[in-house]
């Protein structure tokens, strides 16, 4: 029943996406920039703004930095017993270590936690989005042949618009700046358009990858580093973590995400095994069809 529920419409909006993409043809760049630098700010500020910090927050924070620093030591120790060379090493990282708690992650809450949920899905995907364009393009970069991580990383995180609406609405909620009707109103349709947009960009971004000549066997370490080791480890966290349980589901299910869809740009764009990374990201994705029924069911 869950599978209809939640699973099949996600999967039915990205079909759209998807099928416009085929059949039509659009700059998928251009949408993708628009949504990151346009409207996803004004759900972060809304977020922020209407949601007062706590220490779930801060909690959540943690969480996320010592599952992305765990999945690339694991992924490290898989590269150095298969010998990888520094590029495979990079594009194993890329693949495995980034969940897509954005396009995927944050649908999946708001269906399956209500508006509670949603907003704290949020928050995972500001903090999962600062990790991405810090750690993720440096990996990236660090793999290409210009082999510049950490200035590529630090201009990435000055360009971040998600990071500029965080602190905006921070700053507004903490010194409470009234915001008028009339404004409010205008964040809440651009905030409430963000998520459908950036899902129908996503099946957008997965008609235009094919898998071409992907090494089989470290797709599969990806595959099962992303939706089995990650989960496994988040569960360890939420053992420990003093937050509500509804937040340790949250964790437990973001961490079953697929690869997340930016990290395939990061790779094209740095020439960092582009092939493997976005191979990864459509498999992951489609698996989810079948792991993430299986994560509600342990999980819920």
């Amino acid at each position: 029943m869950i599978f209809f529920e939640v699973i099949l419409p996600v999967f039915m909006i990205f079909a759209i996406g998807f099928i416009g993409q085929k059949t039509i043809g659009f700059d998928v760049k251009a949408l993708s920039k628009m949504a990151m630098y346009l409207l996803s700010p004004v759900l972060v500020f809304r977020t922020f703004y209407v949601n007062e910090f706590s220490s779930d927050h801060f909690y959540i924070i943690i969480y996320c930095c010592l599952l992305c620093f765990s999945l690339i030591i694991f992924t490290y120790f898989i590269a150095w017993v298969r010998k990888y060379s520094k590029s495979e090493t990079c594009g194993l990282i890329l693949s495995s270590s980034f969940m897509n708690n954005g396009n995927y992650g944050t649908p999946v809450a708001l269906l399956l936690f209500g508006t509670v949920g949603f907003e704290y899905a949020i928050v995972l995907m500001v903090i999962q989005s600062l990790l991405m364009a810090t750690v993720g393009v440096y990996y990236a970069a660090k793999g290409s042949p210009a082999n510049d991580g950490i200035r590529s990383a630090l201009m990435s995180v000055v360009k971040m618009p998600i990071m500029y609406g965080a602190v905006t609405g921070l700053f507004f909620q903490w010194l409470s700046v009234p915001v008028s009707r009339p404004i409010m109103q205008a964040v809440h349709l651009v905030a409430d358009a963000t998520i459908p947009v950036i899902m129908v960009i996503l099946g957008m971004q997965l008609a235009k990858i094919t898998i071409r000549t992907t090494a089989k066997e470290k797709l599969l370490y990806a595959l099962s580093i992303k939706l089995i080791v990650s989960p496994f480890i988040a569960f360890l966290f939420t053992l420990v973590l003093p937050v509500d349980p509804m937040i340790k589901q949250l964790m437990i299910i973001m961490a079953a995400m697929p690869a997340a869809a930016n990290t395939t740009m990061y790779a094209l764009e740095f020439n960092t095994e582009p092939e493997f990374v976005s191979s990864a990201t459509l498999v992951s994705t489609l698996l989810t069809l079948f792991t993430l029924p299986l994560m509600f069911w342990l999980v819920l």
